[in-house]
């Protein structure tokens, strides 16, 4: 039941192609009853009150059908085979339901007239053909004025994606702590230094890509995102833990580039990051094809300067992308993300 609230809901426009469609009742009526449709009130309001409550049936049920179609088969790809299975229940369910209002008639025994029976068929099946063409018209119609606002979108967000990844590309506090971090090895540890190097390459090569691409493997994210641990646990020594536990079998599977980047970012400035009070988080997916991302909540105690971008940001990536919303919510010590992953 809660599935059929998501696609069965009514609108003007199915009121609009039901009113298209009803002279073709009254049609109906005169060809089987001839001219004494017209001039017997009493069979008149008979067959009229009648013919309109079996269409209002048909209405309905061909109306349901319809929107499970677009629910079913709502992608622009799938025009064809929405198309073709709506028709194949439109004649169908006309052609049975027109013979049984003829079979009514012959139970009251109203007097039409059985030879032209025929031709209320063939009034039912291009009656038919209208009304789908009229659904499919107006669907496909906003189908595509949604698509091309989304595209528009997309490319808003894209070209101010493109300047926050450029700002964070010169981030002169993220930089002068990555060089920090570097001097300090380099005095200490030689091999640990360039390894440092090869890091902070991997991740500023990654941040220079992210900005050319809506989506990305969760594989190369996740390639990413060691890289970027590497740089926090160099700075934070053992205050920063994080323990990945990925089905491989989503490999494949894509997000928004930097989510887990951003995600990161928002627990280490958020929360307290100490050798003796470590921040751990945690990266994992579950059988439903959701990526998710948890920290321990150790808030720091003076108030962090923050401008909501981080989380924002990917919320409205998803919205964007059309797909299902991301999950955040905060229990038992604990901040949880979880982020669809988007098949290939």
């Amino acid at each position: 039941m809660r599935i059929m609230k998501q696609w069965a809901k009514f609108d003007r426009y199915d009121v609009l192609v039901y009113l298209l469609n009803s002279p073709a009742i009254i049609i109906v009526n005169y060809i089987l009853f001839g001219g004494m449709y017209f001039q017997n009130t009493g069979l008149f309001i008979k067959v009229t009150v009648l013919a309109n409550l079996w269409g209002a049936m048909v209405f309905l049920m061909l109306t349901l059908w319809m929107k499970f179609m677009r629910y079913r088969f709502g992608k622009p790809d799938d025009f064809g085979s929405r198309l073709m299975y709506s028709m194949l229940m439109y004649v169908a369910v006309m052609m049975a339901m027109m013979l049984l209002l003829v079979y009514c008639y012959g139970l009251l025994k109203l007097p039409y007239k059985p030879e032209n029976v025929l031709w209320v068929l063939v009034i039912g099946f291009v009656t038919n053909v209208i009304s789908a063409g009229c659904h499919e018209a107006i669907f496909t119609y906003y189908q595509l004025q949604a698509s091309t606002k989304r595209e528009f979108e997309l490319k808003e967000m894209h070209m101010q994606r493109q300047m926050d990844v450029l700002k964070q590309q010169i981030n002169p506090h993220f930089l002068f702590n990555s060089l920090n971090s570097l001097m300090a090895l380099i005095g200490e540890d030689a091999e640990l230094a360039e390894r440092f190097v090869e890091e902070l390459s991997s991740v500023y090569r990654y941040v220079l890509r992210a900005n050319e691409q809506n989506l990305i493997n969760l594989s190369d994210e996740l390639e990413f995102i060691r890289s970027y641990s590497h740089l926090l646990a160099t700075r934070h020594g053992k205050g920063f833990n994080l323990t990945i536990e990925v089905d491989p079998a989503w490999a494949h599977h894509q997000l928004p580039p930097l989510t887990l980047q951003l995600l990161i970012e928002n627990a280490v400035k958020h929360n307290i990051v100490m050798n003796d009070m470590p921040l751990n988080v945690k990266i994992h997916t579950d059988d439903l094809a959701n990526l998710h991302v948890s920290n321990n909540l150790q808030k720091k105690n003076i108030r962090v300067a923050s401008n909501g971008v981080g989380l924002s940001n990917i919320l409205a990536r998803y919205q964007m992308l059309g797909q299902p919303t991301p999950v955040i919510r905060q229990e038992a010590g604990w901040f949880f993300v979880a982020v669809p992953l988007i098949s290939a």
